[in-house]
This record gives structure tokens, C-alpha cells and sequence, in this order.
């Protein structure tokens, strides 16, 4: 695990673009695409507005990047708290990518949990997976963190922290105002490269307990990508209690 610390939103997610180019142009050169799964939420809205810049527009080859999404509410995708809306809006409708390579989670479903399992379907389908207990590798995973601990839509103490088997499932909590479908653990640490983006004041704490007491019941706690590369990117003003620790590994 490595963590870069910046001094604002704007410099992580400037970073962050960087990364995905460079990311991109090396998975297409070695396979032909580059494949993703992006996450909502207020803190990557300035990465996606980057990438939909004219200087990202021209230096990414949108043509083979596919965009999958680390999770869902069980909302119409045009709905104010959707994630693909948010991602259609800051990145999707700026960029030259072709409609078949945006892998929405289809929310025109009959429940949560019927929406998860085609999501599953399709993620099967695209990486030509046919046997059970083998998991996707993405090549990059864009992940943040609430406040309380938890990433994608895996929150604090959810039975589906211990599901081994599944690619994406469904999550009721009695917190939340919505439903959600994500992708499981286990697909999250199959990734080529997870990267956090962690921006705020408000975010100092639960960083001190992921990255320094690795609180494991905690959901981001847990992310530990058995192969792949390992990114923190985050401000100071959310590093408040790591910025002096000099046995991590940090960059600044």
C-alpha cells in the first residue's frame, strides 16, 4: 500500500487523471481495452470533470476504455442520487466512448436483488467467466470512504463483508434512504489497482482508523487487493493523524 498525500481535492484528483491515462494507455498497449469500475459520490465529481477535459479527451483512447460502476442505488438511472447520473453528467456525456463499452447497473429491475444478479450476469459475460470462485481483475477501481467506514456499499457490519462466492449483491440497511447493489469484496481486492480518493477535515478520523489501528470492522479496512497496486490519494486536511508517522509509506 502506498499513500500520496496532496494538499487539495484538486491536487488528488488532478494525480488521480494522470494515473487512469497512463493506466490506460499501458492496459491497451498489453490487451486492447482498459477496464474500469468508477464510484459516485462528491469527492471523485472533480476527478471525472478532469478526464472530460479537451487534455484528457485527446490523450485517452476512449474508444477502448470500458466503464463499470463499484455500485448502485436501486434508483431510475436518471434519479438525482444515481451514480451513473452523476457520472454521466461530470464525465460520460464530455467523452468519445462508445455506448457498448458503459456497463450501467440496470436498476429497471423488479428488486435490489434481481438487478445485482443480472449486473452479475453481465460482468460474468464480459470477462467470459465460467466457473465459480473466480473474480474479475479490473484494472482499475476508483474507491472513496464514508465517514463510518464503509466503501463501495459495503457498510459496517453487512452480512455481505463475509459473501466469498458472489460478484455483485444486493444491500438493505435501515440507514440508508435507498437500496444499493455493489460489487463484493472479493471482486474488489481481485483488482489490478484500487486507488482512494479521500478529500476533508471530516475524513481525518476514520483514515487514522483504516490506515493506522486497521480497524478490520471496518469495510474499507478490508480492501487488501491480493495481486494488484495499492494507491491512497489524499489531502491533508484529511491526514491530520498520518502525516507524521513516519512508518508508513508516504508521499507527499
Amino acid at each position: 500500500m502506498e499513500i500520496l498525500i496532496a494538499q487539495d481535492l484538486e491536487a488528488i484528483s488532478t494525480e488521480a487523471a494522470r494515473m487512469f491515462m497512463n493506466l490506460s494507455e499501458k492496459y491497451i498497449q498489453a490487451s486492447g481495452r482498459f477496464v474500469v469500475a468508477l464510484s459516485g459520490g462528491t469527492t471523485p465529481k472533480r476527478l471525472y470533470q478532469i478526464l472530460a477535459s479537451v487534455q484528457y479527451q485527446k490523450n485517452i483512447d476512449w474508444s477502448n476504455v470500458h466503464i463499470f460502476f463499484v455500485d448502485e442505488r436501486f434508483v431510475p438511472l436518471d434519479h438525482p442520487d444515481s451514480n451513473f447520473g452523476l457520472i454521466h453528467e461530470t464525465l460520460l456525456q464530455g467523452i468519445s466512448l462508445p455506448t457498448e463499452n458503459i456497463h450501467p447497473i440496470n436498476t429497471c429491475c423488479s428488486s435490489p436483488a434481481v438487478s445485482a444478479k443480472n449486473y452479475e450476469v453481465d460482468i460474468e459475460n464480459f470477462f467470459e467467466i465460467d466457473a465459480k470462485h473466480i473474480f474479475p481483475q479490473f484494472d482499475l477501481i476508483v474507491l472513496g470512504i464514508g465517514e463510518d467506514g464503509h466503501t463501495a456499499s459495503l457498510f459496517p457490519g453487512s452480512r455481505v463483508l463475509s459473501d466469498k462466492e458472489r460478484l455483485a449483491v444486493a444491500v438493505q440497511s435501515r440507514k440508508r434512504q435507498h437500496r444499493r447493489i455493489t460489487l463484493t469484496l472479493p471482486v474488489l481486492n481481485s483488482a489490478r489497482n484500487i486507488v482512494f480518493l479521500v478529500s476533508g477535515k471530516r475524513k481525518a478520523s476514520i483514515m487514522k482508523k483504516v490506515l493506522m489501528l486497521r480497524v478490520k470492522s471496518l469495510p474499507a479496512s478490508l480492501i487488501n487487493p491480493d495481486h494488484g497496486k495499492y494507491l491512497f490519494l489524499t489531502d491533508k486536511a484529511a491526514s491530520t493523524y498520518i502525516l507524521n508517522n513516519s512508518a508508513m509509506n508516504i508521499t507527499k
